[in-house]
């Protein structure tokens, strides 16, 4: 048998650049290459091999959160086709990679996480940065990585190598288990070497499946349809991982069945398609709220059916509403106490469509949605129409920036009240138009985020909104955006706080405490003294960004304007009104309030929630 003789690390890169992945017959490489930081932990070991494969792009990123970020954004963007692998030093560049990797378990992206580690042999233990356990010498840092992983392995001699990286990429390739899978690599092992099979290194390509429903239950499924009065669909990322927007499209058209969009499937229905209802659950619209409630069939495709979407569980009101559940996880299809179709969403919809030949909905049914479609888009103008300030409204510069984009261009965002307004504001014309982390809702993800769309879809212009509170959590990302020459437009909202948690805890009868950037009183000691004062148009420009500041709307035009004919970052900062925002719609989210409290306005809160909670529904 021939053999060939690699270090660990050596072959690990030799064995990424072989692995590919086809769908639909179409095959291309799954991995783009490794983002890394090196460190003792990895220098010599995956650093060294990464030097003999030049082809195996390595990008050098400024933080091991923001690499696994940008890394999911890419693997979304692709529609979980492609992925990259990330590599850190042993401690703290390892730890640092917990927080993206969660995030993108619960996105289901897949991402190949390769922190380097503690040695495997053990006489010169403690080494720098090794976390030590009285109780184990078996126990390093990247233990805290496995509740975050949906596969995890320490390679303590080269040899166990091929049977780790091939059980990663089965979890990595699967559309029902992916999402961050961790390689711990021990230092002292990824430079060993060892006589690897040479067979190992030919390409190998990971087929992604469509299966097909249980024909009994897509029966059934297609039963509840045809008797239902008023049947909803809620429309999940697995239509647009799945490529069935077009098999949604027409399946809605000739059925006339509403849908609605959670934050991952927004999109799935071009904003303007009569029977696209927007936004669903806690950040939804009225339109489609007021739709759910009354659902008496709920088709969910390609959503795990979160507390958002459901409003808590208080979304559907309907006395004997029935769920069927399109979901390539049973898991997901499961879940309130559905009818499972463990199947891929095209596939399902393609068939549900066939089987449903000639079903419409009521014609007194569709002129409700039809209705409700034509209020909410009224209630949209009224919204964006409105003036305010300066400073200027957080709804009038999504106007702005919405009306300013082109169909192919991106919206990337993450937490805070943006994304908030966004599902329910922003008008999508393409599937891939709208890019929202809101699994894990991670503060600091935009940026890096936007450089992995970017990097996916080089072709189309990224906009990237942030709130000041997560672009001074992790901004670094533009020097790296700078470095590899992607082009990103930052459109920077300075409200001088947290809004969204300031209205959060104004609701709950805590007064906003502790959520706007304000230096501390020593008259009160608290932090209710002048605003901060940061300059974040400096901060942009020092990091290499085109740095403008907006401050009217006309400001805010002539911005995008510009930032279109830069070729390389632009940032814009717009000063917003902190307490400003878009109002909820016939929805509720529970969060727990205080049972008893010396605050008047906590007590009213409290009452009211212990209402609000009673219309959860028991499953």
């Amino acid at each position: 048998m021939k053999t060939r003789r690699l270090t660990m690390a050596q072959a690990l890169v030799a064995l990424l650049r072989q692995q590919h992945v086809e769908r639909d017959g179409t095959t291309h490489p799954f991995f783009e290459g490794v983002w890394g930081i090196f460190g003792h932990g990895n220098v010599a070991g995956i650093g060294q091999a990464l030097q003999q494969h030049p082809d195996f792009r390595y990008y050098q990123a400024r933080n091991e959160q923001a690499m696994v970020h940008a890394a999911a954004a890419f693997a979304k963007t692709h529609n979980r086709l492609r992925a990259f692998a990330c590599t850190s030093s042993i401690g703290p560049g390892a730890t640092n990679m917990v927080t993206a990797a969660a995030g993108a378990t619960i996105n289901r992206l897949p991402v190949l996480l390769l922190p380097g580690d503690i040695f495997a042999r053990r006489n010169v233990a403690p080494v720098l940065q090794q976390l030590e356990g009285p109780w184990s010498h078996d126990v390093s840092v990247n233990d805290c990585l496995k509740p975050v992983s949906r596969y995890w392995d320490r390679i303590n001699r080269p040899d166990q190598l091929p049977s780790a990286l091939l059980a990663a990429m089965r979890v990595l390739t699967s559309p029902a288990e992916t999402g961050a899978v961790t390689l711990a690599l021990p230092q002292d092992v990824q430079a060993e070497a060892w006589d690897y099979p040479a067979s190992l290194f030919e390409p190998r390509t990971w087929r992604i499946p469509r299966p097909l429903a249980d024909r009994t239950a897509l029966r059934e499924a297609v039963a509840w349809i045809r008797t239902a009065a008023s049947p909803l669909i809620i429309a999940g990322g697995g239509v647009i991982y799945s490529e069935a927007t077009d098999a949604l499209v027409w399946f809605a058209s000739h059925t006339g069945i509403p849908v609605c969009e959670t934050q991952a499937g927004k999109g799935s229905l071009p904003f303007d398609h009569p029977q696209n209802l927007g936004a669903i659950g806690v950040t939804g619209t009225s339109a489609a709220n007021r739709t759910a409630r009354e659902a008496d069939v709920v088709l969910a495709i390609g959503t795990r059916l979160s507390d958002f979407t459901t409003a808590s569980r208080t979304a559907f009101r309907h006395p004997g509403a029935r769920f069927v559940a399109v979901n390539v996880a049973d898991f997901d299809a499961s879940k309130h106490a559905a009818l499972p179709l463990v199947a891929d969403a095209r596939m399902t919809l393609e068939e549900l469509a066939e089987a449903l030949s000639g079903h419409r909905v009521s014609d007194d049914y569709a002129s409700r949605i039809a209705g409700r479609r034509a209020e909410w888009d009224a209630e949209i103008e009224r919204l964006l129409s409105t003036r305010h300030g300066p400073p200027l409204s957080q709804t009038e510069v999504i106007g702005v920036v919405n009306a300013f984009c082109r169909p192919p261009d991106v919206v990337v965002c993450a937490a805070g009240s943006l994304p908030g307004d966004l599902h329910k504001l922003w008008r999508t014309r393409d599937p891939k138009g709208y890019h929202l982390e809101y699994g894990y809702s991670c503060m600091g993800y935009e940026i890096a985020g936007g450089l992995g769309v970017k990097m996916a879809a080089p072709e189309r212009d990224v906009y990237v909104m942030v709130g000041d509170g997560s672009y001074l959590m992790m901004s670094a990302e533009i020097v790296t955006a700078i470095q590899e020459g992607f082009k990103l437009t930052i459109v920077l909202l300075d409200n001088h706080g947290f809004s969204s948690i300031k209205g959060l805890s104004q609701s709950l009868g805590s007064e906003g405490f502790g959520t706007e950037y304000r230096v501390r009183n020593p008259k009160t000691g608290r932090l209710d003294g002048a605003v901060l004062p940061i300059d974040f148009v400096a901060n942009a420009a020092s990091l290499g960004a085109r740095a403008i500041r907006a401050v009217t709307r006309d400001d805010l035009q002539q911005a995008l304007e510009e930032s279109r004919r830069e070729d390389r970052v632009t940032a814009i900062v717009v000063e917003t009104d902190l307490d400003h925002r878009v109002p909820g719609y016939e929805s509720w989210w529970d969060v727990p309030v205080a049972e008893v409290s010396d605050m008047e306005s906590v007590r009213q809160a409290r009452s009211v929630y212990e209402q609000a909670v009673l219309r959860e529904r028991p499953y």
